[in-house]
């Protein structure tokens, strides 16, 4: 099988994103839109950079497993074809849909998740804003694909233009698509829905590029209200460091260090974000059910 050179489409996009960003800043100042602030949008950047620097370390851990499964491992072999690459969309965007919604429903995932979520501005900006430890384990849920037969090129290259994909949704100077764009792909009004702390809105519209699978799965929700940003508890911060691990420490200080039996501890990573053993703590799921009594 004759396996093509595919570039590595995030370093190309990198100038992109750069131009896209002084656009929205120019016409976010011209109507007027209070949607930047410059130690928030330099606290993005600098974990996009970062992120791209511990990706070139986790990409080859990401290359070295993938392959092995490939190799040792797969069912078929799947063609470098067109139809191929039709399936290795779909099949990218439903794992992709399952680790998002996972990011937001197990501590331990979270606490790499997190990162993205910490700004309370929504801009292009905040697409920058990624982890700096999920590369290392967050691919796990991508193995499946290898297994059945797709080669790992493929599988890389598609989980890249999900995240080329999903950088535009991230503004609020785009209201509302065609319907019918609404109803089958994510748009910047679905996104902006995930990143809202609204009860209505928590854990809602984990989509890459297809809305489907959050209204095939329960997971959907119309943008309606205003959506204010961050997270339930925001954590105030520009660094960098604590950005990226504020809630690993907290995680740990959780599970080691509250008097709880050994099966608590090893719950602190598996049960959702918030979740206490002593029932202190505050779950996405129960504020979105008082909000629901309340409405």
């Amino acid at each position: 099988m004759q396996i093509p050179e595919i570039p590595n489409l995030i370093y190309y996009a990198i100038p992109v994103f750069i131009l896209s960003i002084i656009v929205e800043v120019i016409i976010t100042t011209r109507r007027k839109i209070k949607t930047y602030e410059l130690k928030d949008a330099s606290s993005s950047i600098a974990m996009g950079l970062g992120n791209v620097f511990l990706n070139l370390i986790g990409k080859a851990i990401v290359v070295g497993v993938l392959f092995y499964i490939y190799n040792h491992y797969r069912l078929f072999t799947i063609p470098f074809t067109w139809w191929a690459w039709l399936l290795v969309f779909f099949a990218d965007d439903f794992s992709y849909y399952w680790f998002h919604r996972i990011s937001h429903e197990n501590r331990f995932f979270w606490a790499s998740h997190v990162v993205h979520h910490s700004s309370q501005k929504y801009n292009l900006a905040t697409a920058l804003r990624q982890t700096w430890s999920g590369v290392f384990f967050s691919f796990v849920f991508w193995i499946w694909m290898a297994l059945i037969g797709f080669h790992p090129l493929m599988i890389l290259t598609q989980m890249s233009i999900s995240l080329l994909y999903q950088f535009w949704i991230h503004t609020e100077t785009i209201n509302k698509l065609p319907k019918w764009f609404e109803a089958i792909f994510n748009t910047p009004s679905h996104h902006r829905v995930h990143h809202a702390v609204n009860p209505q809105y928590l854990d809602r519209n984990h989509a890459g590029i297809l809305i489907i699978w959050d209204k095939l799965f329960g997971t959907f929700e119309e943008e309606k209200e205003k959506p204010v940003y961050g997270l339930v508890s925001n954590i105030n911060t520009y660094n960098p460091i604590k950005i990226a691990f504020h809630e690993w420490i907290s995680l740990f200080k959780d599970a080691f260090l509250s008097p709880t039996s050994f099966s608590n501890r090893l719950k602190y990573f598996l049960k959702p974000p918030g979740w206490k053993h002593d029932g202190t703590g505050i779950l996405s799921s129960d504020l979105r059910e008082q909000w629901e009594m309340d409405a």
